[in-house]
């Protein structure tokens, strides 16, 4: 990985420039018209200008927006591991190690089952989180943070265009974290590289993407039951935490993918050679992934999960995933936006080798191939749009559907209201239908047994700089399923097994966030509130989650400088959190240990010099003197007080 990383850091300060095209003269936009205060200057004079407003970044659904440079509040919080915000998620001790969910989004636009190991997919880039970019020179961004126990987090970026049709970006983010636990160490790589191009009178365009990803982590199970009491109680023997006993010490497990993305798109009629500005356009959109989770012991921990059939444990389970579309857009003044297509997908999911017990014989693959269709509508009236979506599977063993649509109101220039309704149903992940391991409770097919779930949603949002903004959304889930630890036995064995839920439950998630500011001082502020209506404790979230941050801004030094300093509160209601188990890399459901009710303060210092962002934290400062009973999943303690450091830094050539 070291290698790797170096190869592209040396690569984005000696690529050439010279291929770069730069927009001048009439092409190049007024000095006024740029919010941030990074303008890229040219040594020619005014006529050889980029400004900020020329860098433009977009996604697979062509949401464009400006690549942004400035210094807020919401920049420290994305200031993290996922660079983004990570409120409603609890992180555990090492940096580069798995979240516990405080919330869940019961929104679905998935057909299909999604591959497993869910707790070591929160750094795995999806389609959704890969950007194409646009800009006028090159560009690159550094992002760097130091970790725990020798290691740091780099990602380097790289955008630069070959021409005014064809841009390219290459990225590497690179994690390594030793950990104050025994047996914690994260190592994780994360390679892109993508680019964009379009014909000159733009009626073809194409975009897409390689990613290749590894991320492994050691695994210790957590300290054991009996050192929980020497943790909490603070014992000066204990700070220490590497003299904790783990659970075990000789296991990890990895994720790693490769996938390979097209989307390309031909105007059939575009709006040029219409008279009514109508245009036809037809898409092609092809997708192979090939990713595989592997556990590795080198000895079983038979105390905790219980008796193995070798004496070796080397789970690995694969997913070859190609899919394919290809449909219409058509859009009309009055009919609005309408598409409709038709995809494929061919999915081989599985092991190597079948199990035989004395009353079954459990299949080592899922396969399948089939086709479904697609379709989309949007339409805006003035200040009011509609945003719809639908999917369906052709396949009578892979049944899944769902259908999205939200209605906006522009009130004014601040206020905005929507409502929308998402109705799905697909089968539960891969994991849940067929799991192979070398330890034997770790085994299940449950492909005829397990049915769709069922989800319906209403939503409702509110956006406003001025007030607040809120979001509230009422789901109702049918044949949830989930994780469960069954039972502990009498030799401390851990029985976890895949369960539904065969009657239905609702859920309610209230969300509120609101800014005051008063002179240089704020108070940024974040509260939600949610409750589940079960007849058993299947789904537990804590009531409520709150973050406030109050903070001083102002600019220093003759305004050469851009101060930002103050102190963010996190904290969360008790109740039964979601346990970890190592072996699936998934959160179970448990209902007798109890978590939260604890704060969580960060100090913060922030600044930003011309095109270089710095942030300096005093993590969980208060852990020493609000009680040691911080954890992030039964027993895993959360991270103690620690000085953090790191920047963002902009290179505009």
């Amino acid at each position: 990985m070291r290698t790797r990383l170096l190869a592209i850091i040396l690569g984005l300060f000696l690529a050439n420039a010279n291929a770069q095209v730069k927009l001048t003269g009439a092409n190049a936009p007024k000095r006024g018209s740029v919010n941030d205060s990074t303008d890229v200057k040219r040594s020619r004079g005014f006529k050889d200008l980029a400004t900020i407003n020329m860098y433009l970044q977009y996604n697979t659904e062509v949401d464009t927006s400006i690549v942004d440079t400035t210094l807020t509040i919401k920049k420290d919080y994305k200031f993290n591991y996922l660079q983004k915000d990570n409120f409603g998620l609890m992180p555990f001790a090492n940096i580069g190690q798995t979240y516990n969910s405080l919330t869940i989004n019961a929104i679905n636009d998935e057909t299909n089952p999604l591959f497993g190991a869910r707790a070591r997919h929160f750094n795995y880039f999806e389609d959704e989180y890969i950007k194409y970019y646009e800009v006028p020179t090159p560009w690159t961004r550094l992002t760097y943070k130091t970790a725990f126990e020798q290691g740091q987090m780099l990602d380097a970026f790289f955008a630069v265009n070959l021409s005014k049709q064809l841009n390219f970006s290459i990225a590497y983010k690179g994690l390594r974290s030793l950990g104050n636990y025994q047996n914690a160490l994260t190592s994780t790589g994360n390679f892109r590289f993508n680019t964009n191009y379009k014909t000159k009178n733009k009626r073809y365009k194409a975009n897409g993407h390689i990613v290749m990803q590894d991320l492994l982590n050691q695994e210790n199970g957590g300290i054991k039951d009996e050192d929980i009491e020497n943790f909490t109680s603070g014992d000066e023997e204990f700070l220490d935490r590497s003299v904790f006993d783990m659970n075990f010490e000789n296991a990890e497990n990895i994720l790693e993918g490769k996938r390979f993305f097209l989307n390309h798109s031909y105007d059939i009629i575009s709006k040029k050679d219409s008279i009514s500005n109508n245009r036809l356009t037809i898409v092609n959109q092809v997708s192979f992934e090939d990713k595989y989770f592997q556990f590795y012991q080198n000895s079983p921990s038979r105390t905790y999960f219980g008796d193995a059939f070798t004496g070796r444990i080397n789970d690995k389970v694969t997913l070859e995933d190609f899919k394919t579309k290809v449909y219409v857009e058509y859009i009309n003044n009055i009919l609005g936006e309408i598409g409709f297509g038709i995809n494929y997908t061919d999915v081989n999911y599985g092991y190597n080798s079948i199990v035989l017990f004395l009353d079954e014989t459990m299949p080592n693959r899922i396969k399948a191939n089939y086709l479904g269709v697609d379709a989309s509508y949007n339409k805006t009236i003035k200040s009011i749009s509609l945003k719809s979506k639908a999917s369906l599977n052709l396949s009578d063993e892979f049944v899944g559907s769902y259908i999205d649509a939200e209605l906006g109101l522009k009130l004014n220039d601040d206020i905005i209201v929507s409502g929308g309704i998402n109705i799905s149903s697909k089968l539960p992940n891969y994991n849940y239908l067929l799991y192979q391991s070398d330890y034997i409770n770790y085994n299940w097919y449950n492909l005829n047994e397990f049915k769709n779930i069922n989800t319906q949603q209403l939503r409702f949002n509110i956006e406003s700089q001025k007030f607040f903004n809120a979001s509230l959304d009422i789901s109702n889930i049918e044949n949830y399923t989930y994780f469960n630890l069954q039972e502990i036995n009498e030799d401390g064995v851990r029985i976890i097994k895949p369960e539904q839920y065969t009657s239905s439950l609702q859920y309610l998630r209230l969300k509120a966030q609101r800014e005051f500011k008063v002179g240089n001082f704020a108070l940024d502020n974040t509260i939600m509130y949610q409750n589940v209506i079960s007849d058993t404790d299947v789904l537990n979230v804590p009531t409520l989650i709150t973050r406030n941050t109050l903070y001083y801004s102002n600019h220093v030094f003759k305004k050469a400088m851009q101060l930002q300093t103050g102190i963010t509160f996190n904290y969360f209601t008790e109740y039964n959190m979601n346990g970890y188990d190592p072996v699936l890399a998934e959160f179970y459901t448990q209902n007798t240990t109890k978590i939260g009710g604890f704060p969580r303060l960060d100090f913060f210092i922030n600044a930003k010099v011309r095109q270089t962002r710095i942030f300096f934290k005093a993590e969980h400062f208060n852990s020493s003197f609000t009680g040691y009973d911080y954890f992030s999943a039964p027993n895993h303690p959360y991270r103690d007080f620690t000085i953090r450091f790191g920047l963002v830094w902009d290179f505009f050539l």
